[in-house]
């Protein structure tokens, strides 16, 4: 037993390949990890739970349950900012059970335990950069398993990776987080996403099939900076018309007017919402962080939109671990 900090980069959620109950396969989440923003807790064995972040608490108890502990004593250190698009509950969630698990030298197993923390129902795709960073793709579920009754915790699996890949260490992904109303999450996502897939176009899903198979797959296995950009224009332009009804347009207010304004910037590609935002992103290399991010300012000022502009790379691992010890620290990916 010892005490353990891990830490993990948030996550950009691009948008499924299928919300259509038409067609065989439902979901199918597309994103990438990140190096930053980054959430990190330490953890050390106790004989009950003691947290100073009160979702904190909820994930570890739910985590000393699963892993049959006598207790964990938990500090988060960093928070991803909630509901704006970039993963946080499910980061957040992960870190917990890891660092619990690992505090008392025991497996987390975080994708077979995901879903009874509630997390990875419908998109694998936080599970999936938890673990190893990167580019990915996953599988979806079967239509079939649609209800249209939320789920109980636990009673799904997590969706396969098809896809993984490392992208070019140069590529830089500009994040805009407008001060707005945070995204949808929990019960309202869940009612707004049934709504959204009853009454999908399947067609769309058509569209996005080419564009993931025959542009964005290769774009990043060969690392192209602006097909791959292209291609997730696309992309988060056909997701955001299955949503257009239920958050008021193909980008919800605000963060359509800043995919807009950055959309001009020619040093700028695939700009898009995540998730249900209000964030917004766009991809640019390490020799145009200067003017990307001057671009991303001026957005917001044009706009008269309050927020802030992170640069960041995609990670190229999932969460990190360190194991402080007497004498040593042993630091090592999850």
């Amino acid at each position: 037993m010892t005490s353990v900090t891990v830490s993990a980069g948030a996550r950009l959620h691009f948008g499924f390949q299928n919300l259509s109950l038409a067609r065989d396969r439902l979901y199918g989440g597309i994103g990438v990890g990140l190096k930053e923003p980054r959430v990190t807790v330490t953890a050390e064995p106790a004989e009950t739970v003691a947290v100073n972040d009160s979702l904190a608490h909820q994930y570890a108890t739910q985590a000393v349950s699963l892993l049959s502990l006598p207790g964990i004593d938990l500090t988060v250190e960093e928070r991803l900012p909630r509901h704006v698009g970039l993963g946080s509950g499910t980061q957040l969630a992960l870190a917990i059970l890891a660092a619990s698990a690992r505090a008392y030298d025991c497996e987390a197993h975080v994708r077979e335990r995901a879903p009874l923390l509630g997390r990875a129902g419908r998109s694998g795709v936080g599970v999936a950069t938890f673990d190893r960073g990167g580019f990915v793709v996953d599988a979806g579920h079967p239509t079939g398993r649609f209800t249209t009754e939320q789920p109980r915790d636990g009673s799904w699996t997590v969706p396969s990776v098809i896809s993984r890949h490392t992208l070019p260490s140069n590529w830089r992904f500009l994040v805009v987080v407008p001060e707005a109303d945070p995204g949808r999450s929990g019960t309202d996502e869940d009612a707004s996403l049934r709504t959204v897939v009853e009454h999908a176009d399947p067609l769309i899903a058509d569209d996005i099939a080419p564009l993931l198979t025959q542009k964005l797959l290769p774009a990043a296995a060969d690392g192209r900076l602006e097909a791959f950009g292209e291609a997730i224009t696309a992309i988060g332009q056909k997701n955001g018309a299955w949503y257009a009804d239920v958050q008021g347009g193909v980008f919800r207010p605000p963060a359509g007017e800043l995919v807009d304004a950055l959309s001009t910037s020619p040093v700028i590609t695939g700009v898009g919402q995540s998730s249900w935002g209000p964030a917004v992103y766009g991809i640019t290399d390490e020799s145009h962080v200067d003017e990307a991010t001057e671009a991303a300012t001026h957005a917001l000022e044009h706009t008269d939109i309050d927020g802030r502009v992170l640069v960041t790379q995609p990670a190229s691992s999932g969460a990190r671990i360190r194991e402080h010890g007497s004498d040593t620290e042993a630091i090592a990916d999850y």
